[in-house]
């Protein structure tokens, strides 16, 4: 990949440091340290005096810096201006890791004989046999009518690759997070000491009873694809690989209001997806269930047609049975050629802005690999007329925590069997709709993932594509107070909450 000015990451909160320094206090100093920290590159935030000694006054900077490495030169820097003594660094993200980013908390205080009595013996025995006597009572009297869990086997972590479980940890207790923040759901993490395709399935299998939803994480193509598809067969929760199909809701989403803006339809749209793994199977099936016909898939090999037989899989196979109708066999860069759509789901650096050049009017680029897209906003602002990324320091951002909180909000209120093709669809179609037609631009047609609305939109629109399609367990009333008001959804029967 050839680095050019565009493709340099601007510092970000995610390689944060708080600098202690010890200065000498005179007129003009802390002017020095500033200048000096932004002539390196630095993005300073707050500045706070902690203490004085003599003639030198203690500052705590924190400053924003690109990578590892460019806070080490930064630090290095600073060490070697007189009179300033670096203390101590301390890095943010790390900090904030420290010990965990998750805890286990009770919903009600045990504070007398008679609260420890009924929340745990002899008083939970009764409970224990009502729901022996009607297992369907769990999701009235555990945490599983609230409560899914986040399984990984650390094979695919970000783009990190494969790291393995302990190394996941981190990024699932995030996930756990975002469960908990935008869809008040509690999560909690797995990780497998196995990367066996049967082992994962029989595990999640066996901790089943305690959830009431599963979130696939970080697994590895084309195991992901089995492990979802038995998991789906064989349990009656939702089971859901967040890096599939997460990913493809939103971006059926930003498609549906890109595709306003620029005024064309699904069915006469060519797409080009670069990158056929979990995620590029998953965002193709949906573009083809949303009205799609023409996709013309790539991998390292180039392009996927019927009758490859080079670096195949059996849902690479399905791929080349169901798209590129041509028999498109040329490369990526020809392939742009009349294309109104490039999907990038795999790495940077894969087009040049010159390939751009020959998509058709109105182009839409959608360039997820993170941090560095495939092709940065800047070098192809000339060519696109709607760009996207996965980064949050850009328009346009396609992020999975607008699609997965409110998705399975509504398939745990619904108690869903499942989460099907029709459901996924009511998801994108309600992010898309939390922008209204005056506010849709070329650089919002996504919402950010803060909006208040979205959790509410999507899970409503889950739960009524649920009943609709029969896999709602029980119809929506009277919803508890810790999640969502669904009483003006006409198309439910009004029923009594469950009674005790």
């Amino acid at each position: 990949m050839v680095t050019t000015e565009a493709s340099i990451l601007k510092p970000s909160a995610s390689y944060s440091l708080t600098l202690r320094l010890k200065i000498k206090n005179v007129p003009g100093m802390l002017g020095k340290v500033t200048s000096l920290i932004g002539k390196i590159g630095g993005d300073i935030g707050a500045i706070d005096i902690a203490g004085f000694e003599k003639s030198y006054i203690f500052r705590d900077l924190t400053v924003k810096v690109r990578d590892s490495t460019h806070g080490e030169t930064l630090v290095e820097a600073l060490k070697q201006t007189k009179d300033i003594e670096v203390i101590h660094v301390s890095d943010r993200t790390f900090l904030m890791h420290l010990g965990g980013k998750i805890r286990i908390t009770n919903k009600i205080p045990l504070r007398t004989r008679d609260d420890l009595s009924m929340a745990y013996t002899p008083g939970v025995a009764r409970v224990c046999m009502a729901i022996h006597n009607k297992p369907e009572d769990a999701y009235t009297l555990t945490i599983k009518r609230n409560c899914v869990a986040v399984v990984s086997d650390g094979s695919a972590v970000l783009g990190l690759g494969d790291i393995g479980p302990k190394a996941a940890l981190p990024v699932m207790e995030g996930k756990a997070m975002l469960f908990k923040e935008f869809g008040k759901i509690d999560a909690f993490p797995i990780c497998l000491n196995t990367q066996d395709t049967e082992e994962i399935i029989n595990t999640v299998k066996n901790i089943a009873p305690v959830f009431g939803g599963i979130n696939l994480e970080d697994i590895s193509a084309p195991r992901c694809f089995e492990i979802e598809s038995r998991l789906k067969q064989e349990l009656d929760i939702p089971v859901f690989h967040d890096d599939q199909h997460g990913t493809a809701v939103v971006v059926l989403a930003a498609l549906i209001n890109a595709l306003k803006i620029v005024n064309k339809k699904l069915a006469d749209l060519k797409v080009i997806v670069s990158g056929v793994g979990a995620a590029g199977v998953a965002c193709t099936k949906i573009l083809m269930s949303a009205g799609v016909k023409n996709v013309i898939g790539f991998d390292r090999s180039g392009a996927i047609y019927k009758g490859r037989k080079d670096n195949m899989n059996y849902m690479k196979q399905w791929f080349a049975e169901n798209t590129n109708p041509s028999s498109f066999k040329n490369g990526l860069n020809d392939a742009l050629s009349g294309a109104d759509l490039f999907i990038g789901l795999s790495g940077p650096g894969t087009i040049q802005a010159s390939a751009l050049k020959n998509m058709n009017r109105d182009a839409i680029v959608f360039a997820m690999a993170n941090p560095i897209p495939e092709i940065m906003p800047e070098e192809a602002a000339a060519y696109v007329r709607i760009m996207a990324t996965g980064r949050s320091d850009y328009p346009n951002q396609i992020n999975n925590v607008l699609a997965f909180p409110g998705i399975f909000r509504g398939a745990l209120d619904c108690q869903a069997h499942d989460i099907n093709e029709e459901m996924k669809l009511a998801a994108a179609h309600a992010i898309a709709s939390v922008i209204n037609e005056n506010e849709l631009n070329e650089d919002y047609i996504i919402p950010g993932v803060f909006n208040p609305k979205i959790v509410e939109s999507v899970a409503k629109a889950v739960a009524i594509a649920a009943k609709k399609t029969g896999l709602a367990r029980k119809h929506i009333t009277a919803i508890d107070k810790t999640t969502y008001d669904f009483t003006d959804v006409s198309t439910f029967q009004i029923e009594e909450d469950e009674k005790v």
